[in-house]
């Protein structure tokens, strides 16, 4: 079931995509827990195929300009596809994932590091050097097995499969999500 947040997130999320496409969309902005300091990620979906998706891990701003800012990214400029185009805009479906704190995962080994995290419930951030990932826990989803997760995650960052090394962070979230068409149905 859809609650309040997603009632009042998705429409911003929407709006702002349409005022950079030239059209109005209308949405609620006065909540006060909208100014507090929030993360998200913005997935767009058409035909319930990825279309785009672009967030913030941390908190560095308010939830509000968040979402804003992470809905234009997500359609115009997530870097594995062209912008969107306005003729698109009605066939989108926008899910919003709002993250949890981050909680390091200490583990001495790729093993310890699985043991900790529970398929479905956790995202992921991979940190080692300059390589970084992360995969929402709805990625879950599709790599239901914890090896083939961290593997791909590790693709994701640029690194090998099976790399591992005594240098690699790791940290887990939990998100609250919503999808526009829970509003639908």
């Amino acid at each position: 079931m859809l609650n309040d947040t997603g009632r009042i997130l998705l429409p911003i999320a929407r709006a702002a995509i349409a005022r950079d496409l030239g059209r109005v969309h209308n949405a609620e902005e006065q909540a006060p827990w909208l100014r507090d300091p929030g993360a998200c990620f913005i997935t767009l979906m058409q035909q319930e195929r990825l279309r785009g998706c672009i967030g913030t891990l941390r908190p560095h701003r308010a939830l509000l300009e968040d979402v804003k800012a992470n809905a234009r990214a997500a359609a115009f400029r997530d870097p594995r596809f062209k912008p969107l185009a306005a003729h698109e805009l009605d066939h989108i479906d926008i899910e919003i994932s709002v993250l949890s704190p981050l909680q390091p995962v200490n583990c001495a080994n790729e093993h310890e590091a699985l043991a900790q995290l529970t398929p479905g419930t956790h995202g992921v951030v991979f940190e080692y050097g300059y390589h970084s990932s992360t995969f929402l826990p709805q990625v879950w989803e599709q790599l239901t097995d914890p090896a083939e997760f961290m593997a791909e995650l590790k693709r994701k960052a640029g690194l090998p499969p099976d790399f591992w090394d005594t240098g690699v962070k790791l940290m887990c979230y939990t998100v609250s999500k919503w999808r526009e068409v829970e509003l639908r149905d």
